[in-house]
């Protein structure tokens, strides 16, 4: 199962590194933002993204569940907000593998779980939300309102 979605995300997440290949390399390819990173809860742990990004957990019990996909789908229609607001996304859909991410924040079926910078959790949600609506939860947090006076 994980090895399955390991190679979905991978597909996902390559399929238009494979598009530019095959077409001349043009100053606006060579500054293309980078992609959004969607790595497997069973390769990471959370204290790995303490400080450093703002982790999303997304979490099912199998990698076929509907609000699993549609939330995944949601993540990687828009990733240029989610890169602004150094969001990793972390996937777990194999309740076997006793990832860290599911072990600290024990989830049942479908969840999705926004943390902060400091690990602790922002945010927890039963059904998939879309890019806009995680953007405006994260904006209200005290800590990226800091971050965003800190900007100016």
């Amino acid at each position: 199962m994980r090895a399955a979605l390991s190679l979905i995300l991978a597909l996902a997440l390559t399929a238009p590194a494979f598009a530019q290949e095959d077409t001349p390399q043009t100053e606006a390819a060579e500054d293309a933002a980078p992609a959004l990173l969607v790595v497997d809860a069973s390769e990471v742990t959370l204290e790995e993204f303490r400080w450093v990004a703002r982790p999303i957990i997304v979490f099912a019990d199998t990698p076929r569940d509907p609000r699993f996909q549609d939330q995944i789908d949601l993540l990687l229609q828009r990733p240029g907000p989610l890169l602004e607001r150094d969001i990793v996304v972390i996937v777990d859909s194999d309740p076997g593998a006793r990832s860290d991410a599911r072990q600290t924040l024990r989830p049942r079926g479908f969840s999705m779980v926004i943390l902060q910078r400091d690990g602790a959790v922002a945010l927890r949600k039963p059904t998939p939300w879309s890019v806009r609506e995680i953007m405006r939860a994260i904006d209200n947090l005290p800590m990226r309102i800091d971050e965003m006076r800190n900007a100016q």
